[in-house]
């Protein structure tokens, strides 16, 4: 006599790691078992001392906030266990760091503030997750907007964020849940 059936087993990970390139510290690789996912990374590579505008991708593990997905290039809400919601044209972020609403989401247009849209029109925020980097608490200059996005074409430098070809981050959301985390470095 077998187990009763509790339905479909649904694994998500627990840490995946980011490892930067030998010889390139712009690009990188995403270790998820034993798979391994060509990745874009800062221009400044992966830092220990991350400062706003230095280019670099952090050093450290981060817990996965949740994220957003631009719902008129994507029709239908990726798959995962982590919190997403529609982005919409009026999306921002504040990465002035003078400002009281530094490293968190604004709306737009936000007058003599900089931020960055939300809803750009190059699709790499298409899918975008909040890497939890310099939110509790927020410290002033020490780096803002850093997520896991979709990746420029040839896995062109980020600005200091981890990017992924949209193919392989759709699937990989699809194993990302609330106990997952982003060891970087």
């Amino acid at each position: 006599m077998g187990r009763p059936s509790r339905g479909p087993v649904r694994l998500t990970l627990g840490d995946i790691r980011v490892r930067a390139l030998v010889g390139d510290r712009r690009r990188g690789q995403l270790l998820v078992g034993p798979a391994v996912i060509p990745c874009a990374l800062g221009a400044g590579g992966i830092v220990g001392d991350k400062r706003e505008g230095d280019g670099g991708s952090p050093r450290g593990r981060f817990r996965l906030r949740g994220g957003a997905y631009r719902p008129d290039h994507l029709k239908i809400r990726p798959r995962t266990l982590l919190p997403l919601r529609a982005t919409r044209p009026d999306d921002g972020w504040c990465d002035e760091s003078r400002d009281r609403r530094y490293n968190r989401p604004i709306r737009l247009p936000a007058p003599g503030v900089s931020a960055e849209s939300m809803w750009r029109g190059d699709g790499l925020y298409d899918v975008v997750i909040d890497l939890d980097y310099n939110r509790a608490p927020i410290r002033k200059g020490r780096g803002s907007a850093i997520f896991l996005h979709i990746a420029r074409d040839g896995y062109r430098p980020t600005e200091g964020c981890v990017a992924l070809a949209r193919a392989d981050l759709l699937r990989l959301l699809r194993r990302l849940g609330p106990r997952t985390h982003l060891r970087i470095g």
